[in-house]
């Protein structure tokens, strides 16, 4: 199966937290790539479960519901990219050399699962409340991560940071939709010259 790995036959020396862990990993990814295909709304417990080929009664021993898989595999994909941001931004260059570090990367990750990236953009509105409202906090992290790396030293500035992130958010929607991996990518030298010419103007 496509990005889901299965656990190895007959007798293994993994312990049952590891098989565990597994079948949880397992039922995550599955269900990011299920509803990349399907959309949220017509996944089911049943898609997920076969594409992960595990056991309605392992899913329910992992996750109450549907949207309790939705939520576990949504926080899993956005703290992987706020670690990605985090790595690539770290060490020397200036601010916007480290803008454009993080941004290569977080792009370069949406084009390497899209699965994941489709499951943090495009379905959270039909997900409910609970995703919304976990996209938000994820994006005014984001926005406060991209001030502190641009030192953006104003409440304007800050602003600007968080204007920029939901900007990208949109950006990124369309060419997730239709799949054009080099469009995302040929998002990053745009932005990061908008960027640029926003510090070198002191608006951020």
């Amino acid at each position: 199966m496509d990005g889901v790995r299965r656990l190895p036959r007959g007798r293994h020396a993994l312990s049952p937290e590891a098989v565990a862990e597994a079948q949880r990993d397992r039922l995550m990814t599955a269900m990011a790539q299920v509803m990349s295909e399907k959309g949220y709304v017509k996944t089911s417990v049943e898609d997920v479960i076969r594409r992960a080929v595990i056991s309605r009664q392992s899913f329910y021993r992992h996750f109450t519901s549907k949207q309790d898989c939705f939520m576990a595999a949504f926080r899993r994909s956005t703290q992987v990219l706020e670690q990605r941001i985090a790595t690539a931004a770290s060490g020397d260059g200036g601010p916007v050399e480290r803008f454009e570090r993080a941004l290569a990367d977080f792009l370069e990750a949406l084009v390497l699962d899209p699965a994941s990236a489709r499951l943090c953009v495009s379905e959270v509105y039909a997900a409910g409340p609970e995703a919304v409202a976990h996209r938000t906090d994820f994006q005014r992290r984001l926005g406060e991560r991209m001030a502190a790396m641009l030192e953006a030293g104003t409440e304007a500035g800050q602003f600007a940071c968080q204007v920029l992130v939901a900007a990208i958010a949109t950006m990124v929607a369309g060419p997730l939709a239709t799949g054009e991996q080099e469009a995302l990518r040929a998002l990053g030298p745009p932005l990061v010259e908008h960027v640029r010419g926003l510090k070198a103007a002191g608006l951020i």
